[in-house]
């Protein structure tokens, strides 16, 4: 698959994390989605009911990053890749990327991250 919207730079606060200080502090999280579909119909008829709406998968993460509190981000990023496959029957698969970039432990460090692929079936 050689098409795909890709949104970067998705900022949200949420609250996921193993320690409780994690948990009980709203942290930045920052998302990456790319979006597999087939984006030819798209390009020729310039109409919106021909591809995803971009702005309704933005608040689509945003709801789920600030939403119910996870230990791992890697179940945030399943959650969020099982919801749009769902929702949004032209993507044939969707990659997350889910960073932390200041995660609150003792170590200084540049922050963690995970990334998912997941294809429809």
């Amino acid at each position: 698959m050689a098409d795909k919207i890709i949104l970067k730079g998705i900022e949200v606060k949420g609250r996921h994390g193993c320690s409780a200080e994690e948990r009980s502090q709203l942290q930045r999280f920052i998302v990456d989605v790319e979006l597999h579909l087939r984006l030819r119909q798209a390009s020729k008829s310039d109409d919106l009911g021909d591809t995803i709406d971009y702005s309704a998968v933005l608040s689509d993460v945003k709801k789920i990053v600030g939403g119910t509190s996870r230990n791992l981000i890697e179940t945030v990023a399943q959650e969020i890749a099982d919801f749009l496959l769902r929702r949004y029957m032209l993507l044939e698969g969707v990659k997350i990327a889910i960073h932390k970039p200041s995660p609150p432990v003792g170590e200084k460090f540049g922050g963690a991250s995970i990334e998912i692929l997941r294809h429809r079936g």
